[in-house]
């Protein structure tokens, strides 16, 4: 058995969150998971094993307002996904702007999380 240790917790997505790909201004899939160093990504695109993405999406605000996020981030694995050429992937943050760090860490310490 393999006791997995994470650094910073990681909070499900509970909705529908699209992640556009900036470079090319193309949405690459959806979230299942953020943490404060990283995402876990349903990818519908086909994406580059060990590159660097630079992506924006949308959380909600303590007030319910959507606000963008933009995060440049590594890809560090992938994987098949059951559903017909959708991949599981998995992002490291390189760069966060500091606003944006706010944003997310009281996103992920908002009411009603649930963690992985």
């Amino acid at each position: 058995m393999i006791d997995e240790f994470r650094r910073a917790r990681r909070r499900k997505v509970p909705d529908t969150v699209m992640v556009v790909d900036t470079m090319v201004d193309s949405v690459v899939g959806r979230l299942g998971n953020l943490s404060e160093t990283g995402m876990l990504l349903m990818a519908n695109a086909a994406l580059v094993e060990d590159a660097l993405y630079q992506f924006r999406f949308n959380l909600n605000d303590a007030h319910g307002r959507e606000t963008p996020l933009e995060v440049g981030a590594h890809l560090l694995w992938q994987d098949a996904a059951h559903a017909s050429g959708q991949r599981w992937t998995g992002f490291r943050f390189i760069t966060v702007p500091e606003e944006h760090m706010r944003q997310l860490r009281d996103w992920i310490d908002g009411p009603g999380g649930q963690f992985e």
